[in-house]
């Protein structure tokens, strides 16, 4: 068939198929020696259309090259890995794009938000804070501001903690500031006494709590203020993590005073879900008692846990329900208040096959 017919098949453009060729990637099947005039056969068809599909992901041309002879696992690999670069270039370019904002528009970045619902989010995620030698800034809150919501951040690299709280008002370019969560735990109380307190980041980070003295609408209201430190260390692309994770094979809704309870006292535990119970028991099997509580789900999974690491995030959760969500064994699962879906915590399992 000619260049514009197979083009036409294979969704391809003439020009684009004429590049392949002088590439050396997809040569016609013939070529008139006289006009030289390109022609094609049908059985290249899935060759063109796996080249068409690799170039619109931009996998460059050697790796192309590569995958066209390759066998399917190894193609899958090699796609695995660009979306792997891809997706850490784009958090890269994210980041770096909200620095140059911020710093092109030389504008504070201001957000209002309900007191109450502020320290909420401050001791759910702060806890889950604390450094590594990897990641010095993890003893911070990373707090992400923009006009559709603030999101504070805390890890320890075994425990993701995520909290999003909607603004009240918000004014400036969104921007990010890392705050000690020491210093963000210790104004907990000061920040839900005030109806509402504004959020000023403009090279530090300045909270202030308007005047419980004055019944004056916001725009009016006189601020107490308080000032606290800020880090310029890295900190980890949760979003990355959020989103890589896979869809969940279970998913169960349980009891949480008596999920915590039953954790009380136990080191390690394997938890055996199913859709209408949550069976704990502790590693290795036989030393401490069995403990069976009634669930709502889908699915069957069995996954095991440090038990304090598991207890704090039930912790930090509100509500008498708590929804945990398994994707494998071996990869973090997400607990969840099933009635908040503003907070989301993250707990790394522990391996059960020694």
């Amino acid at each position: 068939m000619t260049i514009s017919e197979f083009a036409r098949l294979v969704g391809l453009a003439p020009s684009a198929l004429r590049f392949y060729d002088d590439c050396g990637l997809l040569p016609p099947a013939e070529v008139d020696a006289t006009n030289g005039y390109r022609y094609y056969d049908a059985s290249q068809a899935d060759r063109a259309r796996l080249l068409r599909d690799l170039r619109e992901i931009d996998l460059p041309l050697p790796d192309v090259r590569l995958a066209l002879d390759a066998p399917a696992a190894e193609v899958a690999e090699l796609v695995r890995a660009h979306l792997r670069t891809l997706e850490a270039k784009s958090t890269a370019t994210r980041e770096a794009a909200t620095r140059l904002l911020t710093q092109l528009l030389s504008q504070r970045t201001t957000a209002v938000l309900g007191g109450p619902e502020f320290a909420s989010a401050v001791r759910q995620v702060a806890p889950t804070a604390a450094p590594t030698d990897e990641y010095p800034g993890l003893d911070c809150v990373l707090i992400e501001l923009s006009p559709e919501e603030i999101t504070f951040v805390a890890t320890d690299r075994y425990r993701l903690a995520v909290r999003t709280v909607r603004p009240v008002e918000f004014a400036g370019a969104t921007g990010r500031v890392l705050a000690p969560a020491a210093d963000l735990m210790a104004l907990s109380r000061w920040i839900a006494a005030g109806d509402v307190v504004r959020v000023e980041v403009d090279g530090g980070l300045v909270l202030a709590r308007e005047d419980e003295a004055r019944a004056l609408p916001v725009s009016d209201a006189e601020y107490e203020a308080r000032a606290l430190p800020v880090s310029d260390a890295e900190y980890p692309a949760y979003q990355q993590i959020l989103e890589g994770l896979a869809p969940p094979v279970c998913r169960v809704v349980v009891d949480r005073v008596a999920l915590l309870g039953a954790l009380v006292g136990r080191e390690v535990v394997v938890l055996d879900l199913e859709s209408d119970a949550l069976r704990i028991v502790d590693v290795p099997p036989g030393s401490g008692d069995e403990v069976r509580l009634d669930a709502i789900g889908s699915g069957t999974a069995r996954v095991g846990f440090t038990a304090s690491m598991l207890a704090a995030a039930l912790e930090a959760s509100v509500g008498p329900d708590v929804l945990l969500e398994i994707c494998e064994p071996a990869r973090p699962v997400v607990v969840r208040s099933a009635d908040q879906g503003t907070f989301t915590t993250l707990v790394m399992p522990v391996r059960l096959d020694g």
